[in-house]
């Protein structure tokens, strides 16, 4: 029989099941936000488990007949057949990853913060000890930059095939970025670190060997995608982190798959950014056009890229804003 005690603490979630119920109202889950849909799953089950509880109980008879009623509109809502369209995985690219991403900005600046830093650190030890970067980078690489070579410029011999190369590997790195942040974090943070240590000491020993132009107009056309790709994906596995540790009023396992579905859309929300910075770094950034012309379009793509995420799925809502009642 459940105590008033239980009862007490299981009403707030039965309240936010029957606000976002009412809140949906005739137009269906379309007038929900994504995170709020994902909410209103995971206090489905939980409120169908209570249900369970309250029906052993026969002086709580009522309150289980409108329980019922509440699952009952919570299940329609959920389960109403839709037709699925072509244009899904345009309006997720259009709305729901945009939206998502601003959602869980801290995240990614979180990921890009570790990076920076590592990048300074990175930078300052191979001032003080120039050993670190060969130990780091390899003799090969230290070799072609004391040569004043790119180790890029056999990229233009094989465009076609590295590229795809290229995407491939961007793929994997923000895919196990993503995927470490289940060990609590530690995996996605080691990795942000990782790269930026690399890309800290790769830019000190370019610029000793006197080819920092080369290197960040070769890094620029592809970068402004492929780094917030990577932050992204750092992003993600921290929030993924975030539902492990810090479950909050949830169940930890509930926790964990709201913060997962969120993560998994925003490691698909990069997919289309690494397939282009892969092409731009296959056909673009190991050409010898001028390192102008190079910075320019590294702007002009970094702007469009701010304006997309800052804006897309913008709309106004369609929420209802009267009040809703309290079931008890």
């Amino acid at each position: 029989m459940p105590s008033a005690r239980w009862l007490n603490k299981r009403r707030p979630h039965w309240a936010r099941l029957a606000d976002l119920v009412q809140r949906a109202g005739r137009s269906g889950v379309r007038a929900l936000s994504h995170k709020e849909l994902q909410e209103l799953g995971l206090l489905y089950r939980q409120v169908a488990a209570d249900l369970a509880a309250l029906r052993e109980d026969p002086t709580e008879t009522e309150l289980a007949r409108n329980m019922n009623q509440l699952l009952a509109r919570a299940h329609n809502l959920l389960y109403a057949g839709r037709g699925h369209s072509g244009w899904g995985i345009v309006e997720f690219y259009r709305k729901t990853f945009p939206r998502i991403f601003r959602e869980t900005l801290p995240y990614t600046v979180a990921a890009m913060v570790l990076f920076l830093m590592a990048g300074l650190m990175g930078a300052l030890l191979s001032f003080r000890d120039p050993s670190f970067e060969r130990y780091l980078l390899g003799p090969s690489m230290i070799e072609s930059i004391e040569q004043h070579k790119m180790w890029t410029d056999s990229v233009l011999t094989i465009q076609p095939a590295a590229s795809s190369q290229i995407m491939t590997n961007n793929l994997s790195v923000c895919f196990v970025t993503f995927a470490a942040g289940i060990v609590a974090g530690i995996g996605t943070i080691w990795f942000m670190i990782l790269n930026g240590l690399l890309i800290g000491v790769v830019g000190v020993a370019c610029y000793e060997g006197g080819m920092s132009l080369s290197l960040w107009s070769f890094v620029a056309p592809h970068g402004v995608l492929e780094l917030p790709a990577i932050f992204i994906s750092g992003g993600a596995g921290l929030l993924l982190a975030r539902g492990l540790l810090f479950p909050g009023n949830l169940a930890r396992r509930d926790s964990l798959m709201l913060a997962a579905g969120e993560s998994v859309r925003l490691l698909l929300g990069v997919i289309p950014l690494l397939i282009v910075a892969g092409s731009i770094e296959g056909f673009l950034s190991p050409t010898r056009l001028p390192a102008g012309i190079k910075f320019l379009f590294a702007a002009a793509l970094f702007i469009l890229l701010v304006v997309y995420l800052s804006v897309a799925g913008r709309e106004k809502s369609n929420h209802l804003h009267n009040g809703v009642p309290n079931p008890s």
